[in-house]
């Protein structure tokens, strides 16, 4: 067999662990998030520094930013003309350029256009990585290993974050300016790099099940796409507002913000693993409770914050408890495995990640404007989303499967159907 066939996943499995299916998607776990954690740890202070940015510019940007994800049901037609493992090389690629030159474009005009590239790598290389993993890795592992996955990222995350803080404290101490160029070449330099491993030292990888190239939107897939729509509804309001919050509000330098991003990531990587085993053991309803009902709590203490001024130490400490919250999302994934059909993962993952993304295109732009006038106002509606997210959460079964997809499942099915 030459080195460009495809290789079926159980011939795989003969493969020297370093060079099979899940290192490929540890590889690429990691190579992501050093242009990714790098492009979003420096973006607020870049912005303000470099480009005069306010709520409204910045609610803006994230906009542009969301719509490739709201575009994600394009990989549908992506992948009719090539392996979904080389779409999700092409889009880390695509994400390493952006993030490479984002620092020679300092205007608005110029953080649209590489915020668009590196954007547009992103949410393909995540909507074609999810129905990878999905594909890959056997259901009753699959928590376990997500976990792990996640665990990677967030050290490639780490990594990254504690470059910039230890150039930025050194940069601070010897009174120099802080070299954006240079920081975002190098981040964007070792996702091309590792893109280019990846594309060199694996085989083309083939699913046993043949994935349909067409739109899927089922109709008992309808929890699972709610809860999505949520989800994205939710995380653009923390992703945009919560870290600007602490440059603007609090005046946070770039290693202030970065020192914050470490002990998030730190904190991932040891409990993602943990959060992988409490998936497994429990189930994909209680996580996904606990996490929707943590985030209610967190959210309208980030309103108290601005209402009550309960200060920096509180912003900081719930800005950690978030993004452990958010850890626990990869719940959605496996409960979306369990219900699947095989063929459908593919097109679905794309569909529900523009679905996700809806909200993401119009939300940080309006709320931009509401942050000026009333900041809390956004961490309240934040909450909201997060209620209505736990509510959706209950009617998850314990045991999900084909036929048996929410709670409503028999109430809902005609009698004598399947």
């Amino acid at each position: 067999m030459t080195r460009t066939a495809s290789l079926p996943l159980a011939q795989a499995r003969q493969l020297p662990i370093w060079r099979g299916p899940i290192a490929l998607l540890v590889v690429m776990a990691a190579a992501m998030p050093l242009s990714f954690a790098s492009w979003s740890a420096l973006l607020n202070n870049f912005v303000i520094e470099a480009a005069g940015f306010t709520g409204v510019e910045i609610g803006w940007l994230h906009t542009v930013r969301e719509i490739p994800g709201f575009l994600a049901v394009g990989v549908i037609l992506v992948i009719r003309l090539m392996r979904e493992q080389v779409l999700a090389l092409v889009s880390l690629a695509a994400l390493g350029l952006g993030t490479a030159i984002v620092a020679h474009f300092p205007s608005f005009g110029g953080l649209l256009l590489t915020t668009m590239i590196s954007s547009i790598g992103f949410h393909y290389y995540e909507t074609v990585n999810q129905s990878l993993q999905l594909q890959w890795i056997d259901k009753a592992r699959a928590p376990q290993v997500l976990g792990w996955l996640v665990a990677v990222g967030s050290g490639a995350a780490f990594l990254a974050y504690g470059g910039i803080y230890l150039y930025g404290t050194l940069a601070e101490r010897a009174g120099a300016s802080f070299d954006y160029a240079s920081v975002y070449a190098i981040a964007g330099g070792a996702t091309l790099a590792l893109t280019a491993y990846c594309a060199l030292a694996f085989r083309q990888f083939e699913a046993p099940t043949p994935q349909t190239r067409r739109l899927v939107l089922r109709r008992r897939y309808w929890l699972y796409c709610v809860l999505q729509f949520l989800s994205g509804a939710r995380r653009q309001i923390f992703v945009v507002f919560a870290a600007f919050m602490m440059v603007e509000r609090f005046g946070f330098a770039v290693h202030d913000l970065t020192a914050l991003f470490l002990i998030n990531f730190a904190a991932n990587m040891l409990f993602a693993p943990l959060m992988g085993r409490a998936v497994g053991r429990f189930g994909e309803r209680a996580a996904l409770m606990f996490e929707y009902a943590g985030l209610i709590f967190v959210f309208l203490a980030y309103g108290g914050v601005y209402w009550l001024g309960w200060g920096i130490a509180l912003a900081a400490t719930l800005y950690v408890i978030d993004h452990l919250f958010f850890a626990l999302a990869f719940a959605l994934k496996t409960y979306f495995q369990k219900i699947a059909d095989p063929a459908d993962i593919a097109p679905t993952a794309a569909v529900a990640f523009t679905i996700n993304h809806i909200a993401a295109v119009f939300l940080p732009a309006a709320l931009g404007y509401l942050w000026i006038v009333a900041p809390g106002g956004v961490f309240l509606l934040a909450a909201a989303i997060a209620g209505l997210s736990l509510m959706m959460a209950a009617l998850i079964p314990r045991h999900p499967e084909p036929g048996h997809e929410t709670v409503l499942s028999a109430m809902l099915r005609p009698t004598g159907t399947a």
